[in-house]
This record gives C-alpha cells, sequence and structure tokens, in this order.
C-alpha cells in the first residue's frame, strides 16, 4: 500500500514553477509590442522610399532609433520566448536542447546584429 498523495506524485512534473512567468512575460511583451510596431512600420515606411541621405537623417534622430532598438530587441525576445516553448512543448532529448540553444543563439545574434547596424546609422 502506497501513501503518497496524489500532490506528491505530481510534484516535479509540469510547467516547475515557471509557466507563470513565461505566461505574463508573452503578455505583457505582446501588449508592448501591438503599440511599438504600428508606430515603427509608419516611421520605417515613410523613410522607406527616399535616398540613402534621408534614410540616414531619419534614423540619426533619437525617438526613430530608440524606437527601432526597442522594436527590436522585444521583438526578439518576444519570438525567442515562444519558440523556446513551443519546442520545449513539442520536441525530446537532446535535438531539444539543439534546438533551444540555436534558437537562443539566433536570437541575440540577430539581435546584436541590429543593433550594432542601428549604432551605426545613429553616430
Amino acid at each position: 500500500m502506497s501513501f503518497i498523495t496524489d500532490r506528491k506524485r505530481a510534484e516535479g512534473k509540469g510547467a516547475s514553477g515557471t509557466g507563470t512567468l513565461d505566461h505574463w512575460f508573452m503578455q505583457v511583451s505582446a501588449v508592448g509590442l501591438a503599440v511599438m510596431v504600428p508606430t515603427f512600420l509608419f516611421i520605417f515606411g515613410r523613410a522607406f522610399g527616399g535616398s540613402y541621405e534621408e534614410v540616414l537623417s531619419t534614423f540619426a534622430r533619437p525617438v526613430p532609433a530608440i524606437l527601432s532598438a526597442l522594436v527590436l530587441v522585444f521583438g526578439l525576445l518576444h519570438f525567442r520566448k515562444g519558440a523556446q516553448m513551443m519546442i520545449e512543448d513539442y520536441m525530446r532529448g537532446s535535438s531539444r536542447k539543439i534546438a533551444i540553444i540555436a534558437v537562443i543563439l539566433f536570437s541575440y545574434g540577430l539581435m546584436a546584429t541590429g543593433l550594432f547596424a542601428l549604432a551605426k546609422i545613429a553616430l
């Protein structure tokens, strides 16, 4: 006869205590991106048809440069967290670890490249 309760059997299985944090991060970043992305698209759309000098002058101003950096950072953090949650749900074993590492490296590499390019334009 086993004296282990159902709760004791269920401990250690499931979200391991990070499910709520991941959910709130995704919700807050989604709301922030819902506000920032249309504004960024408006600024980017106005600069899209211009010459090289016009584009440089647009993104050399503080508001478009900061907004572009925020969209880049929070967009890629939102992507990283969402992709990592999907990989954790649907993959198993060492391929899961390799895929998570690849997504993290890809997102932070793309973020660093974008911020470097934006810094070169703004300076």
